[in-house]
């Protein structure tokens, strides 16, 4: 049997009964999680684009629109997608060389889920899926280092998720995974350089695309089988050989997964912390700081620190700001937080903030490097004007996998970036419904989301929206 026949045969046999009690709750966390990012998107500059694009070309459908409105499932599934990464907010898997979003997979799988009429036990079944496609090809098949980006692995577990959620069986499966995984390779220019929209609309671009292939293949429609190992096939051409063994996979790998506490990428989290936790017990502010200098791994040097994915201190846009370690240093030791309101246009092209984060210096530590990622060590110095030095050096932070996301941290970071678009009975009837979504419809769910927006929303304007 092929890999991908082994996969759909593990996929299309998975069940709510498979998860642990542990996965399951942390799955119901990264749901909420990334429904609060997703509400908190709601006005974004390229989310409007999208939702404009959406509504032109067939707004309506058998699928809900987070914050009210229906589309078919492929354009549901590109326009929730949006929202959940958006901010660039939402959990992570981290490998030696490879960084994903697992729950990037949440808006095709809800949309697969809802137009398949799925009850809860079978969505939260179906995303468990997604996330364990794709960390474990991020953990096996890692392709940052070949030029692609973590995208590609999400085609496969768009794939299965969304398979997993219609029902399909395990041919049907096998041709949704071969579809998806042949079509949607994603280059890592997309994440280098000057960053774009496309930052925050790749993954949602390949979850509404593979979740149409795979209603393609619901319908008879078939794919490669040989995607994995074939000539030319995704280990000839992209990621090398490996192997994986879906006969004796679990759905366990969510509880791998790490959450955010700050608005910022994934690898400056505990940077972010040990400055805000200086900035505090010190009380110093920001006009006191000559030069800051960071510490940290290879990776986040290379990804967010100006390495090999580009220089990191001009920032003008939203999509620069949260990529640059430099810029989200600065803005915290000014704002003492970074959050949504931290991306606003005016805050970016601020003199203080652009000053400062010209005075930011980030090295790469060999020792930190070889501690990552089951660390994410760095060392922060804080060099002030009376020639005082303040340094401070962290493991991890709050949410990483050593100390653990809560519900009740989920619903706090919930009722934050949902507050300007809901009001408190239905965030309180949101998160009731996520915490016993075993108990219901996933059409429940989605009914409540509709209703998100449609009376406190107001229409930004760009120099308000992030």
């Amino acid at each position: 049997m092929t890999l991908v026949g082994r996969m759909a045969r593990f996929a299309a046999h998975t069940s709510y009964d498979d998860l642990s009690e542990a996965a399951r709750e942390q799955l119901k966390i990264r749901v909420l999680d990334a429904l609060a990012c997703a509400i908190g998107a709601l006005q974004g500059q390229p989310v409007r684009l999208v939702r404009a694009q959406v509504e032109e070309f067939g707004g309506s459908g058998p699928c809900s629109l987070i914050g009210g409105g229906s589309a078919a499932p492929d354009r549901a599934a590109f326009y929730n997608s949006t929202l959940v990464r958006y901010l660039d907010f939402n959990d992570s898997y981290l490998t030696k060389d490879e960084t994903c979003h697992p729950s990037d997979n949440l808006g095709s799988v809800l949309a697969a889920a809802e137009y398949a009429g799925a009850s809860g036990r079978d969505f939260l079944a179906a995303l468990a899926l997604a996330y364990q496609v794709q960390c474990r090809l991020s953990d096996m098949a890692p392709v940052r280092d070949a030029g692609f980006d973590h995208v590609t692995q999400g085609a496969y577990a768009v794939a299965a998720g969304c398979a997993r959620a219609l029902g399909l069986d395990a041919s049907r499966t096998a041709h949704a995974i071969a579809i998806a995984g042949t079509a949607f390779n994603a280059l890592r220019v997309t994440r280098t350089g000057r960053l774009s929209h496309w930052k925050g609309l790749a993954y949602p671009n390949v979850a509404g695309a593979a979740t149409w292939t795979t209603l393609l293949a619901r319908r008879g429609v078939t794919g490669p089988p040989e995607v994995f190992e074939g000539e030319k096939g995704f280990m000839d051409a992209v990621a090398g050989c490996f192997e994986l063994n879906w006969e004796v996979e679990d759905l366990e790998r969510v509880t791998h997964t790490i959450l955010k506490k700050y608005n910022a990428e994934i690898h400056s989290q505990s940077v972010i912390e040990a400055i805000l936790t200086l900035r505090a017990r010190e009380r110093i502010s920001a006009v006191e700081v000559e030069r800051v200098d960071l510490e940290v791994f290879d990776v986040a040097y290379r990804i967010i620190g100006g390495g090999e994915e580009g220089d990191k201190t001009l920032v003008r846009t939203k999509e620069e700001a949260d990529h640059s370690l430099p810029y989200l240093a600065a803005v915290a030791l000014l704002d003492g937080e970074v959050m949504p309101e931290q991306y606003l246009p005016a805050r970016i092209r601020s003199d203080d903030v652009q000053a400062l984060s010209q005075r930011v210096t980030v090295r790469p530590d060999a020792g930190f490097s070889r501690r990552f990622p089951a660390e994410m060590p760095c060392r922060v110095q804080l060099i002030l004007r009376n020639g005082r030095v303040l340094t401070a050096e962290l493991a991890d932070y709050p949410g990483f996998s050593t100390r653990g996301r809560t519900w009740q941290a989920a619903r706090e970071k919930f009722q934050r970036l949902s507050e300007p678009y809901t009001t408190r009975p239905l965030q309180n009837r949101i998160a009731t419904t996520v915490s016993e979504l075993e108990r219901f419809r996933v059409a429940e769910l989605t009914d409540l989301l509709g209703g998100v927006g449609l009376a406190l929303a107001s229409a930004n304007t760009e120099e308000t929206t992030p």
